[in-house]
């Protein structure tokens, strides 16, 4: 059984984050999105709330699990007996540094591979920070993430979106 994970901190769920699962998920068994629970950050949304969000989010696709963890994800890895890592490249300078991580993996784990998706033209602009960045200030979000979690993320600023949903 081909099972991978698709590790991130996913603050907020974006439609990037969307198209890596179900492009991951088409090409492996069981797919495991597992949300970092980084203590070091501080995050818009709790662990379980990212988690229930992308629960949601993905509950028609059969051989997805949602989970979180902490800790080093090679350790996570061999919890649930995954030896796949997928990473979703936007640009270069994203490359730069998940090489390094990857390389860095296989050094403590050399059964591990970690495969790079390129993000889908029309989303390599995205990213969770950009769209906490345009929430913040009112803009509309609502091409950047999916409709369900549109509400939830103005409602942590507090704020209303400016201007009209298209």
């Amino acid at each position: 059984m081909k099972r991978a994970i698709y590790p991130g901190s996913f603050d907020p769920v974006t439609f990037g984050h969307e198209d890596m699962i179900l492009r991951s998920a088409a090409i492996v068994d069981e797919l495991y999105v597992a949300v970092l629970n980084n203590s070091s950050k501080n995050p818009l949304f709790s662990v379980d709330e990212r988690v229930s969000m992308l629960r949601e989010l993905t509950r028609d696709i059969p051989n997805v699990v949602v989970t979180s963890f902490d800790g080093l994800l090679i350790d996570y890895m061999k919890e649930i007996d995954a030896n796949i890592i997928v990473r979703g490249l936007r640009a270069v300078t994203d490359f730069e540094y998940e090489l390094q991580i990857a390389e860095i993996n296989r050094v403590e784990s050399p059964t591990v591979e970690t495969i790079f998706l390129t993000a889908s033209p029309n989303l390599s602009y995205l990213s969770s920070s950009i769209v906490r960045e345009f929430a913040l200030y009112g803009g509309d979000i609502s091409k950047l993430v999916p409709e369900q979690f549109v509400e939830r993320i103005y409602a942590k600023y507090d704020i209303k979106k400016r201007g009209a949903k298209n």
